[in-house]
């Protein structure tokens, strides 16, 4: 009867043990793979990119004239510019839409920011900047940036 009324009292003997070789399982764990964080910060870079080297950003009215996909004289000028700032370095220049072009006869709302953005990197070849160094990434046409019309980000990176 005495060594039940023991066995009883000292329960919390064994979580205790469970509880220690968990903690020492993880703290092994976690000295094993110590070793490895250039490894995983190096996997995160490469999933999520590289850090920008910078970024403009271009209204669609200041290089398109309304319901268009083909840029006008002024458009040309602006996509110059940025041109003008990659000349000098090997970039690359991820261009970004937000927002929506409107709806016209010819396009809808999607056909017509999608046309815009191609027309923006083809015009970026035409002002001297290699086609492997321009990225199209992304086309956000979210209801919160539809009211201000559509803008162009074009992010600059160095190249892998």
């Amino acid at each position: 009867m005495k060594a039940i009324a023991l066995t009883r009292r000292n329960r919390w003997a064994i979580s205790f043990a469970d509880l220690a070789l968990l903690l020492l399982g993880f703290f092994v764990l976690l000295h094993a793979n110590a070793g490895r964080q250039q490894e995983i910060v190096g996997q995160i870079a490469r999933e999520f990119g590289a850090p920008t080297a910078g970024s403009d950003v271009l209204r669609a009215d200041a290089l398109f004239a309304p319901g268009e996909a083909m840029i006008g004289p002024q458009g040309n000028g602006e996509i110059v510019k940025v041109a003008q700032k990659m000349r000098g370095s090997s970039d690359i220049v991820e261009i970004h839409s937000v927002g929506q072009g409107g709806t016209t006869l010819r396009f809808d709302s999607w056909d017509l920011s999608a046309a815009r953005l191609g027309s923006v990197a083809r015009a970026l070849t035409h002002a001297g900047i290699e086609p492997r160094r321009i990225v199209i990434r992304g086309l956000d046409q979210s209801q919160a940036s539809a009211a201000k019309g559509q803008t162009f980000t074009f992010r600059y990176r160095p190249a892998h």
